[in-house]
């Protein structure tokens, strides 16, 4: 187990890379097993013949070997070395290892000549890259056994990479282990005792020592350590590897750092820096003094104390908190929120900064609500507990609804002019009135815009500063993002979908808002990801152990998780309109209202039904009411919540299906959604010849077929088989639901091995919006009436005044004035 983690940390983080788990790669070296032993059993030959007929190096005769062992009778010369090479394979399979000067007589003669050429060859080849090896070589010593010096044997040790490549066997005493002797090191221990207070700058302790394989060294085993020369030291009946120029350097650099931190003490972002091997060098780096020094005789470790903590830190099951927010939640949390709010919830309360990753669809937004709902509970310091909560404008309607459904006693305050009167904004940058005002909310929600230009936030001491989205500040150049990393809070957090799979710079300015300082200035990490990607072996397990512990990533793939997941979620998907939008939409209004003046029985059904579908199209984009062919995705508020939601399903690798009602919108929005994923997707409408159906479906169903699929609900509706996508997109509504889950079940059906999510758009402030409502009350009646088109059925029974109030269009609800 531990071999495959390390195995992971190692690995560069790419796109999905949170799907290669131990599990996973315990699967695929078993399958490789499996594998081999029947190919081995189907030759009916032993193991050595099988590997032997694959690949002859693999035979053991002829093949030189160097042993090195200790020689405990004798103090001066406590090893020994001989040169052997393996003249036969005994009848049990065993390699019969003969002295190398052996094969001097075994090899003699002229006729033998080239046969002991190709014996010696490794050694002549190693003796190019080892003075050792070369002198032995070439004085004839290599052919005898040798007593060797401490001295001797270290230099053997350290060149073994060299010989192996060379083709040579070597044996050697167990304790030199994974390239090294047990080593003195320099042994800094953090945090053993409770620190005085809580928070993330919370101060530890800090201690240094010197220790042998774990164990601290009293002063005197240490001065007696100091009397002994480089090399491999006989210390306490054990062979232990010292250089005391190397050992000295690093000491003085401890000491020095111990110093600095001796009156405080070290932060908690320090110590998991320190501890993850990403900042071996405390806060300074001396120029006598390398990096890859430090680190290899450093050992650093977590004490008694932060050791619980962070074990708490990096497996959630491992949290004992009882957070009971049963009577305040509609909502009962699956095990996994329940786990998610809890490592919140500790976080939080420890001032430390976390970033809740879940995948699209596991619950992030209750999770937050209850965490809220928690820490209104547990509050103890009697001040006020209000959170800030900073969100695209396109979720306000989404965050809404969702604390009104799962908890409505949250008081919550919408600082955005699509809720509140731009005058009564303007009275909250006056401070006496924002004191009293938010002594009476429990949650503020405004707009990354908003971010930049209310400069009171920044003087407000919040409870909680929660992003939503939190890739909006990933460019930390941006006034944006600046604007936000300057609000303070007790506790900061991230949503985002996919935070340790985006480039490294987008980490960094992430990190910056949740834990300032614990990746080092953008200078310092930027100099790191360069050096990284330089490097022959790109290892990102530094990087990995110091976020691990601030990252929570929940996928709907993991086991724990979807075995207790509804095999279908809808979600509703609230968009705004752009300007041009709002203003086509109420023309559109005004002109129903004057043909309803004179319009009674069938006329005035169609006028509707034609206003019906002319709102929806606007709602779409305008040009599709217009008729034009420039559907630019500025113009659509819809077009940019397709692009959001979409642009994580490209990074994710998952395919999607999009429904619209309307042809003519599926070749704009292919083109549109071929830029997001950087590649085609298939359109299949009434057009489509029916032969060709079932070549698109077997494309899409291909795993490296197109990620996207745009489908007219009349023609892709029924009787296609698509669970290649765990996606499904209304794009517009058909507003009866029958016919919409006909369409989801194109994805949803026998067959699906994942979860699908179900995205139905709405345009906010619009008709769309009220019919949703109106179908979602109707949701508690039968399924008989459900099929029908309840919607449409009940706007033909309104007056027209009651007509007109449900499709009027509610400006401050419908537009965004910023992302």
């Amino acid at each position: 187990d531990l071999e495959l983690a390390r195995f992971i940390d190692s690995c560069p983080s790419l796109v999905g890379f949170e799907y290669l788990t131990p599990p996973i790669l315990l699967e695929i070296w078993t399958r490789f097993d499996r594998f081999v032993r029947e190919r081995i059993a189907s030759e009916n030959v032993g193991i050595q013949t099988f590997l032997s007929r694959k690949n002859p190096v693999w035979g053991q005769v002829g093949r030189v070997s160097f042993h090195l062992a200790e020689n405990k009778q004798n103090q001066d010369h406590p090893f020994a070395f001989m040169a052997t090479y393996v003249s036969r394979i005994s009848t049990s399979g065993k390699p019969q290892h003969l002295p190398l000067g052996k094969a001097l007589q075994e090899y003699a003669g002229a006729n033998n000549r080239q046969a002991l050429l190709a014996l010696l060859s490794p050694i002549e080849k190693v003796s190019t890259q080892s003075d050792l090896i070369r002198v032995l070589f070439e004085s004839g010593e290599i052919f005898r056994p040798l007593p060797w010096t401490s001295t001797q044997a270290f230099a053997f040790l350290k060149e073994l990479s060299a010989f192996e490549a060379a083709g040579i066997v070597v044996r050697i005493p167990n304790w030199w282990k994974a390239g090294s002797a047990p080593q003195a090191k320099v042994s800094v221990s953090i945090g053993d005792t409770t620190p005085g207070r809580l928070g993330a700058d919370r101060l530890l302790d800090f201690s240094v020592n010197i220790s042998i394989d774990g164990v601290e060294l009293s002063k005197a085993e240490w001065n007696e350590l100091l009397k002994a020369s480089d090399g491999l030291v006989r210390f306490k009946g054990q062979w232990v590897a010292v250089d005391q120029e190397k050992l000295q350097g690093v000491l003085n650099h401890w000491k020095s750092f111990e110093r600095e931190v001796a009156h405080n003490g070290i932060t908690f972002n320090q110590a998991v820096r320190l501890l993850s091997g990403f900042s071996q060098t405390g806060s300074t780096d001396p120029s006598d003094i390398k990096r890859e020094e430090v680190a290899m005789w450093s050992a650093v470790k977590a004490g008694s104390w932060l050791e619980d903590h962070l074990r708490e830190l990096n497996d959630v099951d491992r949290l004992k908190l009882h957070l009971d927010v049963s009577s305040h939640l509609i909502a009962t949390l699956r095990p996994y929120q329940e786990k998610g709010l809890k490592w919140l919830y500790y976080l939080s309360s420890l001032g430390l900064g976390a970033c809740l990753a879940d995948d699209m669809g596991l619950g992030k937004t209750l999770q937050i609500i209850a965490l809220i709902l928690a820490r209104r509970k547990q509050s103890s310091d009697g001040g006020p507990r209000v959170s800030l909560l900073i969100l695209p404008a396109s979720l306000i309607g989404n965050w809404k609804s969702e604390i009104a459904k799962f908890a409505p006693s949250l008081r919550v305050y919408i600082a955005h002019s699509s809720e509140t009167h731009p005058s009564e904004l303007a009275n909250l940058s006056k401070k006496d009135l924002r004191e009293e005002w938010l002594n009476r909310y429990d949650i503020v929600m405004t707009t990354y815009g908003n971010s930049m230009r209310m400069d009171w936030l920044a003087d407000v001491e919040w409870d909680l500063v929660i992003l939503d989205e939190a890739q909006a500040i990933k460019n930390p150049g941006t006034q944006q993002a600046r604007s936000v990393k300057a609000i303070k809070g007790r506790a900061r957090i991230a949503l985002s979908g996919t935070p340790i799979e985006n480039r490294l710079s987008d980490l960094w300015s992430l990190f910056d808002f949740l834990s300032p300082g614990l990746l080092g200035s953008a200078k310092e990490f930027g100099s790191y990801a360069k050096t990284v990607s330089k490097s022959e072996v790109q290892d990102f397990s530094a990087l990995r152990r110091l976020v691990r512990p601030y990252i929570l990533r929940r996928l709907k793939t993991d086991k724990d998780v979807i075995q207790d997941l509804p095999d279908k979620t809808e979600v509703s998907i609230g968009c705004s309109l752009v300007k041009e939008q709002a203003a086509h939409y109420q023309n559109a209004v005004d002109q129903l209202r004057e043909s309803l003046k004179l319009a009674d029985g069938i006329a005035r059904r169609g006028i509707i039904l034609a206003a019906l579908m002319r709102f929806k199209q606007i709602c779409n984009h305008p040009a599709q009411w217009m008729g034009s062919e420039d559907y630019d995705p500025k113009l659509s508020g819809k077009f940019a919540r397709l692009k959001e939601i979409c642009e994580e399903l490209a990074a994710r690798q998952e395919k999607v299906l999009i429904f619209t009602q309307f042809r003519e919108l599926t070749e704009p929005l292919e083109e549109f959604l071929s830029g997001v994923f950087g590649r085609r997707g298939i359109v299949l409408s009434g057009e489509t010849p029916i032969k060709l159906r079932q070549s698109l479906v077997n494309d899409f169903q291909k795993e490296s077929g197109p990620p996207f699929f745009i489908l007219s609900i009349k023609a892709g509706g029924t009787g296609l088989n698509l669970t290649a996508a765990s996606h499904v997109i209304h794009f517009d509504r058909w507003w009866n639901p029958a016919v919409e889950n006909q369409a989801t079940d194109r994805a949803f059906r026998i067959g699906q091995k994942k979860n699908v999510m179900v995205h139905k758009f709405i345009c906010k402030g619009t008709v769309e919006e009220k019919i949703n409502a109106l179908l979602e009350d109707k949701k508690k009646l039968s399924d008989e009436i459900l099929e029908n088109d309840v919607g449409v059925n009940s706007l033909m029974e309104m007056s027209n005044k009651q007509l007109m109030d449900f499709v009027a269009l509610d400006i401050n609800q419908a537009i965004a004035e910023d992302i």
